[in-house]
């Protein structure tokens, strides 16, 4: 077994930051990997992902980096992010070139996804990330890795990831405030179906849902390429300030019946349940209680409402009741009871949620959750196509930061 990196990932997300650090390895001519530290820390800096307090934002980033670095005996210098925004916007773009040679080069691709880029001239935006839906040889269309193939003229047709500049440079500086190097930065909702979907399913046409704390997302994907992407303004503390007004409780109190009492009434187990949850169970000085029915009911009529928001956007592209490789459900919100037969119900297709199951090293730790999906994946990506970066780099300005951090560290 020969230890080949450790890596690092951040999650920022609106209440808390994961860090994951993972060790990967080369064993019989493949890459594994295995989970060397997992930390979630409460970050309380950040309301649907814009930063509030800047300061508050840094000490709670620097807190999980060094919880992280003083289990696992790492020191953390760089880092794959992965974030949701409220800002995230999806343009689907539409560029040609001429070819300089008889073949298509990878010097070509670059070109023209670099001038569908350059297109989409936004102010105060800034582009995170250009996914090829296919490439368009002289009259031939569909085509999805033109590599030395002969042609006059390349088309892409992409779809184009930008946010608001000052959300992205506020999140670059703070990671840079705590010495740390950004290797790259991939959005959630690509991160999660470019690593859960197998190749199979993008071809047979599936879609993955992640159902997030403060939007909701969905990506469809047909032959091999991503053909549609949504944000919906619906999530799943929407779920829990339902419960609050409600009952009369608190957030807290609220997230609590959610996570311990709650269910999702479908036609096969909808009863007229009148069990009552007693508040004095949830240490509360109260009397009264809510009837664990008309839980379910506020439960289930959210749940409803953004599954009928997707099959909107599936009906949109023509794509409604027309998904064989199911619906895949990720992220916190997908751990709701009865969320699958609530779906294929709905949206009339059949449906799973996928939590890590990549080896037993993954499968034994915290990890293996589907709020997980993103951090898991973001360190596969990074793997694939942007880890250039050698585990030892010796400079003088990388020298200055070390140092830098090392009196950060042990200076009160």
């Amino acid at each position: 077994m020969n230890f080949d990196s450790i890596v690092t990932s951040i999650d920022i997300w609106s209440s808390k930051i994961k860090t994951v650090i993972w060790s990967f390895i080369k064993e019989e001519n493949k890459d594994n990997f295995v989970v060397l530290w997992v930390w979630n820390s409460v970050s309380n800096a950040i309301r649907k992902w814009n930063i509030l307090d800047m300061e508050e934002f840094k000490d709670n980033l620097d807190k999980s980096l060094s919880q992280a670095e003083k289990i696992s005996w790492e020191w953390i210098s760089w880092a794959t992010i992965s974030f949701n925004s409220s800002s995230f916007e999806v343009i689907v773009s539409k560029w040609v070139t001429a070819i300089s040679w008889e073949e298509i080069t990878s010097w070509d691709i670059d070109r023209v996804l670099d001038a569908a880029k350059a297109w989409v001239n936004m102010p105060n935006k800034d582009v995170l990330k250009v996914i090829p839906e296919y490439f368009i040889v002289d009259l031939e269309e569909w085509v999805k890795n033109p590599v030395w193939m002969s042609a006059r003229k390349l088309e892409v047709v992409a779809h184009i990831f930008i946010m608001n500049t000052n959300v992205l440079n506020n999140i670059k500086k703070a990671i840079a405030d705590v010495w740390i190097e950004i290797i790259d930065i991939y959005p959630n909702l690509i991160d999660s179906p470019e690593g859960i979907l197998t190749k199979r399913q993008k071809e047979l046409w599936v879609v993955c849902v992640d159902i997030w704390a403060t939007t909701t997302w969905i990506t469809v994907y047909e032959e091999w390429s991503l053909i549609h992407s949504a944000i919906i303004p619906l999530w799943w503390d929407n779920v829990t300030n339902d419960i609050a007004l409600g009952a009369r409780v608190s957030i807290k109190i609220a997230e609590k019946l959610k996570l311990e009492y709650s269910s999702l009434i479908i036609e096969d187990n909808e009863k007229n349940d009148t069990t009552e949850i007693s508040f004095k169970k949830l240490w509360l000085d109260e009397e009264w209680g809510i009837s664990l029915n008309y839980l379910n009911q506020i439960v289930t009529a959210r749940y409803e409402e953004i599954l009928q928001y997707i099959k909107k956007e599936l009906a949109f592209i023509w794509k409604d009741w027309m998904l064989p490789e199911w619906v895949v459900l990720v992220w916190w919100g997908a751990k709701q009871k009865w969320l699958i037969e609530l779906s294929k119900n709905i949206l009339k297709l059949p449906s799973f949620i996928w939590v890590p199951t990549i080896n037993d090293e993954l499968i034994d730790t915290s990890i293996s959750d589907p709020s997980f999906a993103a951090v898991v994946w973001n360190i596969i990506l990074a793997r694939k196509y942007s880890m250039e970066y050698s585990t030892f780099s010796l400079s003088f300005k990388g020298f200055i930061e070390s140092i830098n951090k090392i009196f950060k560290k042990i200076i009160p």
